[in-house]
C-alpha cells in the first residue's frame, strides 16, 4: 500500500499541514520539526506525488522537448544545452523523438499537453502551426527550436539555413567544381527545403555551374550510404564533381559508399560537404568539412525564453537566428 502524507504526519507526531510545510515551505516550520518530519518520511519510504502537487499548483517542473531524430548527435546537443539551462531553473526537460513521423510528433505534443508541462520546445516536421496555437490557448508556451516561425507569432531560435546552404556551395564552386548533387531528406522539413534554396543560390551566381537534387527518405546514414551508393553505380561522366548533403548523418553515409567501394577519391573526383558539424565530423575516413551550427546554444537560448514566456505570457514572440560558419576538413579540397 502507498504511503500518504497522513502515515508521514502521524509518525511524526505533527499535522498534515505541517508536514506540507516542510515539504513545501520549510522556513515556516522550526528546524527540530523539519527534522522530525525528515526522519519519518525516511522511515516509512515516502515519496511525494509531485505530479499531483503541480496539478493543484496549476505549474509543471518539466518541459517538453520534441525533435526530429534523437539519434543525431546534433538534436542530442540541443537537448544537452537545453537541460543545461533548465538545470539552472530547477525544471527538468522530457524528451520526445519524433523519428520524422508526424504521427509521433502529434502523440508527443499531446502527451505534454495532458501532463500540463511549463512549456514546450518543438523542431517540427512540416506546418504545424494550428495544432501549435491550440497549445498556446490552452496556457502552454511554445518555442520553435531549430526553426524560424514563418508569420512571427512564434518566438524561434535557429540558424539561417539559407545562409548555410549558400556558404556550403559557395565554397565548393570556389575550388573549382561545377557539377553539384544536393543530398537531402524529405523536403518538407523546411530546414532542409532552406539549405536547398540557398545552395540554388549559389549556383546561380555562378556561370557554368548546375546542380540536381538526391531526395532521399530520411536524414540518415543509412540512407546516405545508399544514394552513394547509386553516385558509385553511374558512369564516371555523369556523376556530379561536388556533393552537398543536407545533414553531417547524409554526408557521413555518403563517404562510406564513395570510399569504402575505392572506386571513387573523396575529395580528388568528389568533394563533400556536410552540415551541423557533428563530432564525428573531424572523425571520418575523409574528414568531413561541414556547416557548424551552435547547437548547445541553441538549447541554452530556446530554454531561457520559453521560462520567461512562462513566466510572462504577454511577452511579444522573438526570433533568434544565428549564423552558421563553414569548417573546411579534407573532404572538399579543390579540384585538382
Amino acid at each position: 500500500m502507498a504511503i500518504s502524507i497522513r502515515d508521514v504526519a502521524e509518525r511524526a507526531g505533527v499535522s498534515v499541514g505541517t508536514v506540507s510545510n516542510v515539504l513545501n515551505r520549510p522556513d515556516r516550520v522550526s528546524e527540530a520539526v523539519v527534522s522530525r518530519v525528515h526522519d519519518a518520511i525516511r522511515e516509512l519510504g515516502y515519496v511525494r506525488n509531485d505530479a499531483a502537487r503541480q496539478l493543484r499548483a496549476g505549474r509543471s517542473s518539466s518541459v517538453g522537448l520534441v525533435v526530429l531524430d534523437a539519434r543525431n548527435p546534433f538534436f542530442t546537443d540541443i537537448a544537452r544545452g537545453a537541460e543545461d539551462e533548465a538545470a539552472e531553473h530547477g525544471v527538468a526537460v522530457l524528451l520526445g523523438d519524433s523519428d520524422e513521423k508526424p504521427e509521433r510528433e502529434g502523440a508527443y505534443l499531446d502527451l505534454f499537453e495532458e501532463q500540463r508541462v511549463r512549456g514546450v520546445l518543438v523542431s517540427p516536421l512540416g506546418d504545424i502551426r494550428e495544432r501549435l496555437e491550440r497549445l498556446r490557448a490552452h496556457g502552454t508556451p511554445v518555442v520553435l527550436v531549430d526553426r524560424i516561425a514563418e508569420d512571427a507569432t512564434l518566438s524561434s531560435v535557429s540558424v539561417d539555413d539559407v545562409a548555410g546552404g549558400r556558404t556550403a556551395v559557395a565554397h565548393l564552386l570556389a575550388g573549382g567544381r561545377r557539377r553539384v548533387a544536393f543530398v537531402s531528406g524529405p523536403q518538407t522539413i523546411r530546414q532542409v527545403a532552406d539549405r536547398l534554396v540557398g545552395a540554388r543560390e549559389a549556383v546561380a551566381a555562378t556561370p557554368g555551374a548546375s546542380i540536381e537534387v538526391l531526395e532521399g527518405a530520411a536524414l540518415s546514414v543509412l540512407e546516405g550510404r545508399r544514394l552513394g551508393e547509386e553516385l558509385v553505380a553511374r558512369p564516371a561522366a555523369e556523376r556530379p564533381d561536388a556533393v552537398f548533403a543536407a545533414n553531417d548523418l547524409l554526408a557521413v553515409g555518403l563517404l562510406q559508399a564513395l570510399v569504402m567501394r575505392g572506386e571513387v577519391r573523396v575529395p580528388d573526383d568528389v568533394a563533400i560537404v556536410g552540415f551541423d558539424d557533428i563530432d564525428f565530423a573531424s572523425a571520418t575516413v575523409v574528414p568531413l568539412s561541414s556547416i557548424r551550427q551552435p547547437s548547445r546554444l541553441i538549447g541554452q537560448t530556446a530554454l531561457r525564453i520559453l521560462l520567461e514566456e512562462a513566466e510572462d505570457p504577454e511577452l511579444a514572440p522573438r526570433q533568434v537566428v544565428f549564423q552558421p560558419e563553414l569548417v573546411v576538413r579534407e573532404s572538399s579540397g579543390p579540384l585538382g
